[in-house]
């Protein structure tokens, strides 16, 4: 039986010389591996410039209970231009569709989460200035699809932020796992940020590099084999 379905390219993995192991995020399926076959003839059926990061496509593949669906459509969903051709917003793709490769795990209603992400990528794509943010509040926002959204609630000057338990704490927890009171005297101003309010933040290259990479060490804590991201570093180079 054929299937079709809007999708979110997460990762693509060369697979011989005209195919693509291509994982995607689908609109109801979820988390879905395809076997794509790409050439860069005309008479290829799907053509390997469709699957770039983050790219919104409608994908149609054999729903099958043994083996690696085969992909036998594709064409763009949205069509997104200026992430295409914009290099900071191009690395903010490369490195949110390696992020969710790793974080994303199998969802009982994965609507919610495509439709957030969705929406996250059309922004960035139709933005014009102020998005040096972005990454950064989509990383803030995507954990409450995730199930380990911190609790910010509770929050009184001195506090120390227990990572592993996801609050705010009066004394310094055993583990090592914490932000001091300085840096968890941010999180009550940067949970209020999101992508209308974003440019209105201010922080140096030093500050924001900093910020995602303590982002990032919450979700390894929460997220079972989360590597250290290899497009980390490019972003840290883009917006430095």
């Amino acid at each position: 039986m054929l299937v079709t379905q809007r999708t979110i390219v997460l990762h693509t993995t060369r697979y011989g010389d005209d195919a693509l192991i291509c994982e995607v995020l689908a609109e109801q399926a979820g988390v879905v591996s395809l076997m794509v076959r790409v050439s860069r003839s005309r008479r290829a059926a799907v053509s390997h410039t469709l699957f770039s990061p983050l790219a919104l496509l409608d994908l149609t593949w054999n729903n099958t209970s043994s083996g690696i669906p085969r992909c036998r459509a594709a064409q763009l969903s949205v069509p997104l231009p200026s992430i295409a051709r914009h290099p900071y917003k191009s690395a903010i793709a490369l490195f949110l569709s390696e992020f969710l490769h790793y974080a994303v795990r199998l969802e009982a209603d994965p609507g919610p989460l495509f439709g957030y992400v969705q929406r996250s990528v059309q922004w960035l794509d139709t933005s014009q200035r102020g998005f040096a943010n972005f990454h950064l509040v989509f990383l803030l926002h995507v954990v409450r699809f995730l199930g380990f959204a911190p609790n910010l609630e509770g929050y009184r000057p001195g506090c120390w932020f227990d990572m592993q338990a996801g609050r705010f704490v009066a004394l310094r927890p055993a583990h090592p796992h914490v932000l001091e009171p300085a840096e968890a005297a941010l999180l009550p101003h940067l949970r209020r940020m999101d992508f209308a309010t974003m440019h209105v933040f201010r922080f140096t290259g030093a500050e924001r590099s900093r910020l995602l990479e303590r982002i990032n060490d919450y979700y390894r804590l929460h997220v079972p084999a989360f590597p250290q991201l290899r497009s980390l570093a490019v972003l840290h180079q883009v917006f430095s």
